[in-house]
C-alpha cells in the first residue's frame, strides 16, 4: 500500500478538528499526523509526542535549514508551527495514511508538496455570520480576538477554490458523511470501480 495524506484546512471555527477526530473513529486506515511547534505545554493537559512535538526555537530553525518540514510558518514572533517530513513517513511506516488538521497556508503548501498523494479538503462555514456565533458560542476567546478570526478567516474563504474539495459544514453529521465518503474514495479508489 502507498500511503496517502489526507489534508483538512479551513478558518478557525470551522469545525475541522472535530471533523478530523470523527474520521480518525470511522476510518481504522488513518493516523494523525502530529505537528511540531516552538509554544510551550499548556499544563499537564498536552503531552510531547501527542498533541504536538514540542521543540525550541533554535531546533525548528536547525530543522528549516535541514530542509526537514514538509510546510512550516511562524506564526507570529517566536512562535513556529510545521509539519515534519519524518512524521509523515512514521505514519506511512505503519501502513496508515496520514491525515492533517492545518492552517488553509499550510494545507496548500502539503497538496503542492504531496501531488496526487494528498487531497486537500476545505471545511467551510455555512456563513461568516454563523462562524462568528460559534466563535463566541465556545466563549475560548476575547471579542477582540473572535473579531480578528472573522477577519481572517473572510481572508482564508478566498482560497477554497484552492482545494481539491470542499465540506460545508451546516450539519455536523452531514459534514462528517460527506467527508468520510470523500476520504475512502481517496484511499480505497480500487473499490469504486468494483
Amino acid at each position: 500500500m502507498q500511503g496517502k495524506i489526507i489534508v483538512f484546512s479551513a478558518p478557525s471555527g470551522a469545525g475541522k478538528t472535530t471533523i478530523v477526530h470523527r474520521l480518525m473513529e470511522l476510518v481504522p486506515d488513518l493516523s494523525f499526523s502530529i505537528s511540531a511547534c516552538t509554544r510551550d505545554k499548556r499544563g499537564r493537559a498536552e503531552v510531547n509526542g501527542k498533541d504536538y512535538h514540542f521543540i525550541s526555537v533554535e531546533e525548528f530553525q536547525d530543522k528549516i535549514r535541514h530542509d526537514e518540514f514538509v510546510e512550516w510558518e511562524e506564526v507570529y514572533e517566536g512562535a513556529f508551527y510545521g509539519t515534519l517530513k519524518s512524521e509523515i513517513e512514521r505514519i506511512w511506516a505503519l501502513g496508515k495514511h496520514a491525515i492533517l488538521d492545518v492552517d488553509v497556508k499550510g494545507g496548500l503548501s502539503i497538496k503542492q508538496f504531496y501531488q496526487d498523494r494528498a487531497l486537500a479538503i476545505f471545511v467551510r462555514p455555512p456563513s461568516i455570520e454563523a462562524l462568528a456565533q460559534r466563535l463566541t458560542a465556545r466563549a475560548t476567546d476575547s471579542t477582540s480576538s473572535i473579531s480578528s478570526r472573522v477577519y481572517k478567516a473572510t481572508f482564508e474563504l478566498a482560497f477554497e477554490d484552492k482545494f481539491d474539495k470542499v465540506v460545508v459544514n451546516d450539519n455536523l453529521e452531514e459534514a462528517v458523511a460527506h467527508a468520510e465518503s470523500l476520504v475512502r474514495a481517496f484511499i480505497q479508489p480500487e473499490a469504486e470501480t468494483l
